[in-house]
């Protein structure tokens, strides 16, 4: 059994090793990102009367719930992470991206296909002749095995910027998994609060009814007495019959609530019921940010700039068109009448490279990169506009804390005058010094009051968790996953 030595030739070496360096050192043309300026102001319109965020506040992240302090909505937003389709589809796009990465390192290795055939050939005497002459049959078996392999080389950088895109294009699904969990999170939690509303509305409504019968229990005194006309105690009915009937109809929004919450933590709405429960007081102390601080803070500002450098890199793709295309080939065979690979009869070998370059191709090269250019500019809007809708949510929401919050002062003085009025108004009614429809009106304008007064607070609740989204919620930029870790195949993820 013998070895066939395959020798290259020195000058063959030496262009190879010429070609394969270029390769290696070779620069990547197109645009280097820079991060284009974003339209930040230096601080919020609406901050006056605000707690700026210390260090160890813009330090926390994650559990954004927390200063809520409401154990069963801490439960209910921890499973949209785990459990919401939405969160776990951009999941799935997330791990599509990284592929994608693999997919385009793969194209800076070289490819080898290798063959093996076994061919056995008969010689001699025709099949079904009559002759009883001319020899016998030869049989040959020949054995012949190729390895054949192609490097297209990245010297303009064409794969290099193909990979910066990708990778680009992955931390922007990445972002985009932080952003769809945060909306699916505060939609959770204001969903979660206007039930507590709706609890708040019924537990209002059952008192009114209560006290409302205390108010037919008097005309029907009052009647019976024969003070007052019949007319009285059927007022006095009707409104209690009708506060009844809202106090029913309050039952479809909360049911309607709880289901919404049951689906954005992935659960079957007849898998989730909610104990009633009353909404608080008042919401808890938000720390405000300056707003450059944003850049760095909301997923959805990180993904369109993420998208910046994505389109960018897309741009050195277009350019290294206009350069040749320079590729090495080698092919190794042998042949023979044993098993390869020792026993060869004969060897075959070839190294190549070759350059292609398109000498005329109607100006589409150009126009590539023309449209390369402007899609990034199309980023660069996308990113300005991002940037500058954020700071729009952020100023809506502290507007409506800090105007809500004055309202709710002054509606609580209103109830309170209201009730007070009621009570007046009740007792000169037993005395027989108003009609009772003056009692039907101050009590209407309680209810309606009280019912304000709800309004408002859930109102700050719902505002208070679009301020937290506003701002990021517990999110920043160091949880996104660098370029390395992408290029290496660092995983966001557990697992699908």
């Amino acid at each position: 059994m013998r070895r066939l030595a395959v020798p290259l030739a020195p000058a063959g070496i030496r262009a190879s090793a010429l070609i394969i360096s270029l390769a290696l050192g070779g620069c990547a043309v197109g645009p280097d990102y820079a991060r284009e300026p974003a339209p930040v102001a230096p601080t919020f319109k609406e901050l006056k009367g605000w707690k700026l965020a210390n260090p160890s506040d813009a330090s926390q992240r994650g559990e954004w719930w927390s200063p809520y302090r409401d154990p069963k909505l801490s439960l209910l937003l921890q499973q949209v992470e785990v459990s919401n389709q939405t969160v776990l589809g951009m999941a799935a796009a997330y791990e599509q991206a990284r592929a994608i990465i693999r997919e385009a390192q793969a194209a800076l290795f070289p490819t080898a296909t290798g063959s093996y055939s076994v061919v056995r050939t008969r010689t001699g005497p025709n099949f079904g002749t009559g002759s009883g002459g001319g020899g016998s049959a030869l049989y040959t078996t020949t054995y012949t095995g190729a390895l054949s392999g192609a490097w297209d080389l990245d010297v303009w950088g064409k794969v290099r910027r193909q990979i910066e895109s990708n990778t680009a294009a992955a931390q922007v699904n990445a972002a985009d998994l932080d952003n769809a969990k945060l909306s699916a999170q505060a939609q959770l939690g204001i969903a979660y609060f206007n039930l507590r509303a709706a609890d708040s509305l019924a537990d209002l409504l059952r008192k009114t009814v209560a006290e409302y019968k205390r108010t037919l229990t008097i005309t029907e005194n009052q009647y019976k007495a024969g003070v007052v006309s019949r007319a009285d105690v059927i007022t006095a009915e009707t409104q209690v019959l009708n506060v009844e009937a809202q106090l029913i109809n309050v039952g479809v929004q909360r049911a309607q609530f709880e289901h919404s919450i049951a689906v954005l933590a992935g659960r079957p709405p007849a898998e989730l019921s909610i104990a009633p429960h009353l909404l608080g007081s008042q919401i808890p102390k938000i720390p405000i940010i300056v707003p450059s601080t944003l850049l760095e803070r909301r997923p959805d500002i990180a993904a369109a700039e993420r998208m910046m450098q994505q389109q960018n890199a897309l741009i050195g793709v277009a350019i290294a068109a206009y350069f040749p295309d320079i590729s090495l080939s080698g092919l190794l065979e042998f042949a023979g009448k044993e098993p390869l690979p020792f026993s060869a009869a004969h060897g075959l070998w070839s190294l190549g490279a070759t350059a292609t370059e398109t000498v005329f191709d109607g100006g589409l090269r150009g126009a590539q990169v023309d449209a390369a250019r402007a899609v990034y500019w199309q980023a660069v809007a996308t990113y300005r506009q991002t940037v500058l809708t954020a700071m729009q949510q952020v100023e809506d929401q502290m507007a409506a804390i800090r105007i809500l919050t004055q309202q709710l002062v002054v509606q609580r003085k209103a109830v309170k005058a209201a009730r007070e009025a009621v009570d007046v108004y009740l007792n000169q009614y037993r005395a027989g010094t108003v009609a009772f429809t003056t009692v039907v009106t101050a009590e209407a304008i309680l209810l309606v009051d009280e019912e304000a007064e709800l309004t408002i607070r859930q109102s700050l609740y719902v505002a208070s968790v679009t301020l937290i989204e506003a701002l990021g919620g517990g999110w920043d930029t160091t949880l996104l996953p660098t370029a390395p870790e992408l290029e290496k195949g660092f995983s966001l993820l557990p697992q699908l």
